[in-house]
């Protein structure tokens, strides 16, 4: 038993220790670095990338990739388009390869010309005195180097490849024999002829094999392969100029700024898409990137509210940022945006579900990493109407607002000081592709007027875009009690009183020209009549953030300021009056509207 153990022993240390198992280094030659043909770029910074191309093989029939992308989990997809070639795998793995460079110190070009016959300037040590030099000639014998392949056949098992280690030192045949010299005391070289300057290397590196089946055949020296993944470092921002001629008629054109932190572009198709996807896994990188965290990028890239988790299922990319809880409510008199930080610009995203994707492509784009373009993208003639607008939100009645301090009673009163009415123009988006959101600035005649905000607009439907302060337009308001009727209601064993108010807002029209207002006044409690032929309606503060003048909440500012009893919404609610006129130059019209609650 003992005697047949004997060579399987053998034949086991024999493959532990040969040092000829090891995979010598790939020549970088063998290496390529497929070309990007076309990418569909998200605004949230992610790109789908398309790379393909006739790649050059190496001994073995398989490509070589000199560059592995960090995609998103569950979206590389490789794939050959060769029909004499099969793709049957695709590694990602760290080689050993040999890289030419040129020489860049003594000890360099030394290693570069072994066999070259040299003069020698050495630094020699002198007991006693000061460090003295000699010089000698001599040929440059080798330079005592410990290989990849010694290096693993003497490490423990499971150790990895090796990179060569080099000695410190150079043996000199010389007429007195051969010297080794340190490296470090020599101070000079003169070559005889002229020295090589390129010296191979041998280091590691990440690459991408994939490993093709010829059929049995003899591989071609190319083969037409290719990938598709997702990966964030490229983002378009979208931004427009909206040019108005006074008369209703609007060029809109549409560009874009194009950010490239992810790989050379080269003559590349570019899609631009408007609109979120949804990317379950966008913070989880594939594990065929070899990477343990993605590649850092700039501030463009960042997500706002992210969790970190891995598998947030995309909560932080659907609040990446505030402009996406905006739901545009197309068709419909909207509140003005909130302002934005000054460096919101390039954060700008879709506003959530409510945008459809719809994709924009420009060919021919060539940007290299880490460089910006701004590039045309579309244009648009449409139609638009001036429209002026007065937003009143809802106050606090009596009975809350004593309950506040002066300082809080204070900022109600400047929030709801002096209403302005807005002079906006209203966009019917008539093109053929939905308006997106993003910083739209507006003109006229060539000079500028204002800079707003562009929401998301389907085709066939219409957006009002602020202009600026109706200054021609004199607005004033006033709120007083009309009647109190106690025990009015009854419920759960107590009595209620019914507060009655009524309202009135002035429209003064300084102007030379009729002004076309559409008014909007929300109210605490149950709204009872309009007049001129106004709107009356029930609202939910939850759903209708029209009545909440603070960005970014469904209620006032105030709201949480009170701590409202358990019964307020059993009788009362938010009433919302509406009313559409035009005012005449020089005249003034009166909007009348009565209301009431209930308070214990």
């Amino acid at each position: 038993m003992f005697n047949r153990l004997i060579p399987l022993l053998s034949s086991i240390a024999l493959i532990v220790t040969c040092p000829l198992l090891a995979e010598p280094a790939t020549p970088l030659t063998a290496l390529a670095r497929m070309p990007v043909k076309e990418i569909t770029v998200f605004k949230d910074g992610h790109a789908f990338l398309l790379h393909s191309g006739k790649m050059p093989t190496d001994a073995a029939g398989n490509v070589l990739l000199d560059a592995l992308p960090q995609p998103v989990l569950g979206t590389f997809w490789p794939y050959s388009a060769d029909k004499s070639a099969k793709l049957t795998s695709v590694t990602a793995s760290s080689h050993k390869v040999k890289l030419d460079r040129t020489a860049l110190s003594i000890r360099e070009l030394i290693e570069a010309n072994l066999g070259a016959s040299v003069q020698i300037t050495e630094q020699v040590a002198v007991a006693g005195k000061e460090p003295q030099t000699i010089t000698y000639a001599g040929t440059l014998e080798s330079v005592p180097t410990q290989t990849g392949e010694e290096l693993e056949a003497t490490s423990v098992p499971n150790s990895g490849e090796k990179l060569p280690v080099r000695g410190e030192m150079v043996l000199i045949k010389t007429e007195a024999g051969t010297k080794a010299v340190n490296l470090n005391r020599i101070l000079d070289v003169t070559f005889a002829q002229k020295p090589a300057t390129r010296l191979a290397h041998e280091e590691f590196r990440n690459l991408l094999t994939l490993k093709l089946d010829w059929g049995g055949k003899p591989p071609e020296k190319q083969a037409d392969v290719g990938m598709l993944y997702l990966q964030k470092g490229i983002r378009w921002i979208p931004n427009y100029k909206v040019a108005i001629d006074g008369k209703g008629q609007a060029v809109v054109r549409l560009q874009a700024t194009l950010i490239n932190e992810l790989t050379d572009l080269e003559d590349v198709t570019t899609n631009l898409v408007i609109g979120v996807p949804t990317f379950a896994f966008a913070n989880t990188t594939d594990p065929i990137a070899l990477q343990q965290a993605a590649a850092q990028l700039s501030q463009y890239f960042a997500q706002p509210g992210s969790t970190g988790s891995n598998f947030d299922n995309g909560s932080s990319f659907a609040m990446s940022n505030s402009i996406m809880s905006q739901t545009a409510r197309m068709g419909e008199v909207r509140q003005g945006q909130p302002a934005a930080a000054a460096d919101l610009g390039p954060e700008i995203a879709s506003q959530g579900k409510t945008e459809d994707l719809y994709l924009f492509q420009v060919k021919h784009v060539t940007l290299k990493k880490g460089q910006r373009m701004v590039l045309p993208v579309a244009e648009y003639n449409l139609k638009y109407k001036d429209v002026y607008t007065l937003d009143i939100p809802v106050t606090p009645p009596p009975e809350v607002l004593r309950g506040f301090d002066a300082s809080r009673k204070g900022e109600i009163a400047r929030l709801l000081a002096a209403p302005k009415a807005m002079h906006k123009i209203r966009l019917f988006n008539t093109s053929d592709a939905p308006l997106t959101t993003a910083p739209a600035l507006i003109v006229s005649n060539d000079r500028v007027i204002a800079q707003g905000m562009m929401n998301y607009t389907a085709i066939g439907a219409n957006f009002d875009l602020e202009l600026t302060t109706a200054i021609d337009v004199n607005v004033r308001k006033s709120d007083q009690e009309t009647a109190r009727t106690p025990d009015a209601e009854k419920w759960n064993k107590e009595t209620f009183l019914r507060i009655d108010m009524a309202g009135k807002i002035s429209l003064t029209n300084y102007g030379k020209q009729p002004v076309e207002l559409e008014v909007t006044r929300h109210l605490m409690g149950n709204l009872d009549t309009v007049d001129h032929d106004g709107k009356k309606e029930s609202v939910n503060l939850l759903e209708d953030a029209a009545a909440a003048p603070t960005a970014g909440s469904s209620y006032p500012q105030w709201y949480g300021w009170y701590a409202w009893p358990y019964w307020w919404n059993r009788f009362n609610g938010v009433g919302k009056a509406t009313w559409s006129l035009t005012v005449e130059p020089g005249k003034t019209t009166d909007l009348a509207y009565t209301w009431h609650y209930f308070w214990r």
